[in-house]
C-alpha cells in the first residue's frame, strides 16, 4: 500500500535541505521587507517636515515678495531698509549696496514700482534652506528727464526666492530674477 508523501503513520515529518533553505530564505525576506518599511517610515517623516517647511517658507516668501521688490522714490530709503531688515547674509550687503545707486536713480525719474504677488511654488527643500519660486506683476511708473508724461509698464516676472530659517522666522537668504525668453 502506498503511503501519502512516502510517509507511514507515526513516522515524525523530515525535512530535507530545501525546506531548511526556504525557512531561511523567508527569514531573510521578511527582515529584509521589515527593513525597507523602517527606511520608508524614516523617509516618510523626512518628506512630511520637508513638505512643512516648504509650506511656511513659501507663506514667508509670498509675504515678503512686495516689501522686498516694491519702492516709491519718495520713501525709497525707508523702501530699501524695509526690505533690507528682510533679509540675512550676503544679501543684506547687496541691499545696501542697492540703496547708494538706486536711491539717486529713483528719485531723478519719480520711480515708482509695485511688486504684486499672483503665485508661489516651492522648488527645493534642503534641511532649513527652501527655494521658493515666485511669480508676481511689476507694475513701474517713472518720468524720464525732459519728459512730460510719466511711463507705466507692467511686466510679468518671477523670481527666486531663497528662505532660510532665523530662529522662529524665515529670512530671505538669496533673490534672482529669472529672465524668461522673448
Amino acid at each position: 500500500m502506498t503511503r501519502p508523501f512516502g510517509r507511514h503513520p507515526g513516522e515524525p515529518v523530515r525535512r530535507g535541505r530545501e525546506g531548511a533553505w526556504v525557512l531561511v530564505m523567508l527569514g531573510a525576506v521578511t527582515l529584509a521587507l521589515a527593513a525597507a518599511v523602517g527606511v520608508m517610515w524614516v523617509d516618510l517623516g523626512r518628506l512630511r517636515a520637508g513638505e512643512t517647511l516648504g509650506r511656511e517658507a513659501m507663506a514667508s516668501a509670498r509675504a515678503v515678495a512686495a516689501d522686498m521688490l516694491s519702492y516709491d522714490y519718495r520713501t525709497i530709503e525707508q523702501d530699501l531698509t524695509r526690505a533690507r531688515e528682510l533679509t540675512t547674509g550676503s544679501l543684506t550687503e547687496h541691499y545696501r549696496e542697492l540703496a547708494r545707486t538706486l536711491v539717486p536713480t529713483a528719485r531723478s525719474q519719480q520711480a515708482v514700482q509695485q511688486a504684486t504677488v499672483s503665485e508661489a511654488a516651492v522648488e527645493r527643500v534642503e534641511g532649513e534652506r527652501v527655494d521658493v519660486l515666485v511669480f508676481m506683476n511689476i507694475a513701474t511708473t517713472k518720468t524720464l528727464p525732459g519728459e512730460a508724461q510719466p511711463q507705466h509698464e507692467v511686466i510679468p516676472n518671477r523670481a527666486r526666492f531663497v528662505m532660510v530659517r532665523s530662529g522662529s522666522k524665515w529670512m530671505v537668504a538669496g533673490l534672482s530674477t529669472l529672465l524668461g525668453s522673448a
